[in-house]
């Protein structure tokens, strides 16, 4: 939809609000929780998203940190499509009504997107066709390294987003995938967090949550700490990769405006790698654990405030070649529409 002229002054007609609130709710979440919901600004073309805390993963995600990191990937996809739509963003506020380091209350929009007069599409919009491709990957990737040039490319991604990814060295990644394995047997351990990731398993037809086709093997050499959802062991163990290549997207800060952008960081860097075949899963856990989130941060790093790989880790990335993710129920589009109940 790429229409020549509209008024700078009018809000988006409802086709056009659907079209945006479906892409923006096919982007990733934690347990495809899928924590956002939207409405058309009423002073004007635009958009306020607004995250939906009744969806939250407290035990996994207690500071609600991955709730705004996953409503800043649907804002990316969003963003994306409204370009694909000629809709310029001329401006994108972030938790407009916060008054304090806290994130807003139900009935105030983290974020805000405002639109310019409608013209020719423009980046991102080569990005928004490639929204209904991407999908976790939970399954084995081959031994064929990232060629440094998609690295390159990859890593301007998340610069555009104010976030720094890093793909790990050997050391790197082998550290941090002991992390994630150390966190993965915890959680394990506790019956609660079992109990709390156990409870977004959906048999289908389902709008949410991880149905049993998505779920992936298990590494029998343990080299890859996938999340056990089941929560009783390997199934259907396989051979994985030799050496993961893992990467990190991290924020120089660590507020919730950050986790927004890391967000849209992680969704912008997701949807190039799709667009160059790669495969892509979130390893979560190491991140869910205060001590081993701390831990993921590279200790021999520089420590200076112009560096953002020092800062805050937000979210541990997996990435390869290998067979494509399977789809995950998504909610209908009247249930993204409105603000979320207090």
């Amino acid at each position: 939809m790429t229409g020549t002229a509209a008024g700078a002054g009018r809000a988006l007609d409802a086709g056009e609000l659907r079209e945006l609130v479906a892409a923006a709710g096919a982007a990733p979440s934690l347990h495809n929780s899928q924590p956002w919901r939207f409405r058309s600004a009423e002073d004007g073309p635009g958009v306020l998203v607004f995250a939906d805390r009744e969806r939250a993963v407290p035990l996994a995600d207690p500071d609600g940190r991955a709730l705004l990191v996953s409503v800043g990937a649907a804002l990316f996809n969003l963003r994306a499509a409204a370009a694909r739509n000629g809709l310029p963003v001329e401006a994108a506020e972030l938790l407009p009504d916060a008054s304090g380091p806290g994130a807003p209350g139900a009935d105030a929009p983290v974020a805000v997107l405002r639109f310019g007069p409608r013209g020719l599409p423009y980046p991102p919009a080569e990005l928004a066709d490639l929204i209904g491709r991407r999908h976790s990957s939970r399954e084995p990737f081959g031994n064929r390294d990232v060629p440094e040039a998609v690295v390159g490319e990859l890593i301007g991604a998340a610069a555009a987003e104010g976030a720094a990814l890093e793909f790990l060295e050997e050391a790197g990644a082998r550290r941090v995938l002991a992390l994630t394995a150390e966190a993965e047997a915890r959680i394990a351990a506790d019956a609660a967090r079992r109990a709390e990731t156990g409870s977004w398993l959906r048999e289908e037809p389902a709008a949410d949550g991880i149905p049993d086709r998505a779920l992936g093997p298990q590494d029998h050499e343990s080299r890859v700490p996938v999340r056990d959802f089941a929560g009783h062991g390997p199934d259907r163990p396989e051979r994985f990769e030799a050496l993961p290549q893992v990467a990190t997207v991290a924020t120089a800060g660590d507020t919730p405006a950050d986790w927004l952008r890391a967000g849209q960081a992680m969704e912008r860097v997701w949807l190039l790698a799709t667009a160059h075949g790669l495969r892509v899963s979130v390893l979560h856990q190491a991140v869910e654990l205060p001590d081993t989130r701390v831990a993921l941060r590279d200790p021999h790093a520089p420590d200076t405030p112009e560096t953002l790989g020092t800062g805050a880790v937000q979210v541990v990335l997996r990435v390869g070649y290998g067979p494509p993710g399977t789809a995950t129920p998504r909610r209908d589009v009247e249930d993204l529409l409105g603000t979320p109940p207090a």
